[in-house]
Order: structure tokens, then C-alpha cells, then sequence
């Protein structure tokens, strides 16, 4: 009896590692932050309709378009993805998971997510779509290797979810929709860049042109890290002045954006041209702050965003 439930229980628990490996493909941290902001621009755009079928389409073909982008993405970069600490344990690099497997994968969830979008959403939609998944994997992805301008083009198709959410209801690209990717892409800077600086060895080792890599000091990296935590203290005025929300919501914007300001000045000014390894470990600890913060500003300013335009 014992070995029978043995023998069940193993191909049993080779299929749930199996499928694990195949969910790990997608990039769930990524995709399930792609849905949620594209459903934010969907809940955004209805404007107090809140009918389900906009939502059901944005969730679905966001998970899909992100999901296949994710696999293609390991699917290109799975060489580069074995030498780094951080991720050679992913199904590809630790060969759990052939390469065919992923690119029929990623193709056929891209395919289908798009062709949902075009067809369930509309035309603008469906480009949107497209374009999200092509930059990210034949821009940024391809780029990364020659030059830190990659990031700035990675911001694209980082910012366009809420986008597409917007258009798959209103099937036109307004003032709101802009002021959306304007934040998600000023966002997502401090939060790669923190991110890249603790792990530049890592890409280093992958031979990337990341600019934590090439910024030995961290002043680049830092002033970055500024300039773009400080549109997210000026773009509170555009969410209040386009009437996407109202006053409380662009306050909370205006002091989560302060808040990685803030950190984002004290990475800055704890640079030195010659660092102790006491010197490394603040700066190490200032950027995990920042990237810890990222994490917490960007559902707290959807929450507030969301709840003051009820």
C-alpha cells in the first residue's frame, strides 16, 4: 500500500516541480506587476462604470503578453542567466527546462495575448500590446550588452500595462493614460537602478553594460537615482490638475515621491571617489532602502489613487 502511494506521489511531485519551473518562466514578480497596473488603468479609465468584461480582457491578456515576454526574455539571455549568482538557479541555466520548451512557450502565451487584446480589446489595444512585448525583448533585452542607454528604453515597455488597461476601455490614449506611464516610468528608475547597484557584480560577471557596472563610484548611478525620484515629487501636480484624483491622493503621491527623493539624495551623497569597504557597505545599505521603498511607494500610491477617485 505504502509503495503504491510511493509511486503515485512521485510522477505526481515531478509534474507540481515541473509546472513550478514553467510558472518561474513567466517572471511572476514581473508579470503580476504588469496585470496589477494594467488593471489599475482599466479601473481608472471606467471611471465608475466598472463593468467586468474590461477587466477580465486586461487581466488575461496582460498575463499572457507578460508571462511570454518573461519566458522569451530567459529564453534569449539564458547563457547570461547562468553566470550570474542571482539567477543561475532558473529552470533554463540549471537545464530543468530545455530551450525549445521555452521559446514554444513564450511564443504561443505572446501570440495569444496580443491576438486577445486586438480581438476582445481593440485595435490600440492589441499595438500596445505588441509593442510592449517587441521593445522589451528586441530593444532592451539585446541592449543591455552594449550600452546603460538600455534601461531608459526598458522603461517603455515597463510603463505601458496601465496603458493598455486605459485603452482597452476608453480605445484612445488621453491625458490620464500619459500621466500613468509618466509615473510608472520615473518609478521604475530609482527601482532598477538600487536594485542593479547591489547587484553589480552579477552583471558584471554577464558581461552587461548596466550602468552599475560601469559607474564605479555610484555618482551616475546616484544622480540618477535623484533626477527621477524628483519627477515623482512633481508629477502629484499633473494627477491632481488632470482630475485623475483629487488633493489627498496627489499629497500621498507627493510624499511617497519625497520619500525616495530622500533616499535617493542619501545614496548620492554617501559617494566618495575612494571607498572603504566600510564606505561600500552604507551605500549597499542605502540602495536596499531605496529598492525596499520603491516596493512600498508604488501599491500605496494605486491604493490612494484608487480610493480618491471612487
Amino acid at each position: 500500500m505504502t509503495t503504491g502511494v510511493k509511486a503515485i506521489d512521485r510522477p505526481l511531485g515531478r509534474l507540481a516541480i515541473r509546472a513550478v519551473d514553467y510558472v518561474s518562466l513567466m517572471k511572476p514578480e514581473l508579470t503580476g506587476l504588469s496585470v496589477l497596473t494594467a488593471i489599475f488603468g482599466t479601473y481608472l479609465a471606467q471611471a465608475g462604470t466598472y463593468e467586468l468584461k474590461p477587466f477580465l480582457v486586461v487581466f488575461a491578456g496582460t498575463l499572457l503578453v507578460g508571462g511570454g515576454a518573461g519566458a522569451l526574455n530567459q529564453y534569449i539571455e539564458r547563457r547570461e542567466d547562468a553566470l550570474m549568482k542571482r539567477t543561475e538557479r532558473r529552470p533554463l541555466p540549471a537545464l530543468r527546462i530545455i530551450p525549445g520548451e521555452a521559446l514554444v512557450l513564450g511564443s504561443t502565451l505572446s501570440v495569444v495575448g496580443i491576438v486577445l487584446l486586438f480581438t476582445a480589446g481593440n485595435f490600440l489595444s492589441g499595438m500596445t500590446a505588441f509593442v510592449t512585448s517587441a521593445s522589451y525583448l528586441f530593444l532592451y533585452t539585446p541592449l543591455k550588452r552594449y550600452t546603460p542607454a538600455a534601461t531608459f528604453i526598458g522603461g517603455i515597455p515597463g510603463a505601458l500595462p496601465p496603458v493598455i488597461g486605459w485603452t482597452v476601455v476608453r480605445n484612445d490614449v488621453g491625458v490620464e493614460a500619459v500621466i500613468l506611464f509618466l509615473i510608472l516610468f520615473a518609478w521604475q528608475m530609482p527601482h532598477f537602478y538600487s536594485l542593479a547597484w547591489l547587484y553589480r557584480k552579477d552583471y558584471a560577471r554577464a558581461a552587461y553594460a548596466i550602468l552599475t557596472v560601469r559607474d564605479t563610484t555610484g555618482v551616475r548611478t546616484g544622480r540618477r537615482m535623484v533626477g527621477y525620484s524628483t519627477a515623482l515629487v512633481l508629477l502629484p501636480a499633473a494627477i491632481y490638475g488632470s482630475g485623475m484624483a483629487g488633493a489627498a491622493a496627489a499629497v500621498l503621491a507627493f510624499v511617497l515621491g519625497g520619500g525616495m527623493l530622500l533616499l535617493s539624495w542619501r545614496f548620492l551623497r554617501s559617494v566618495r571617489a575612494t571607498q572603504s569597504e566600510e564606505q561600500q557597505k552604507t551605500m549597499n545599505v542605502l540602495a536596499r532602502r531605496l529598492f525596499f521603498a520603491s516596493l512600498i511607494y508604488l501599491p500605496l500610491l494605486m491604493i490612494g489613487i484608487s480610493a480618491d477617485s471612487f
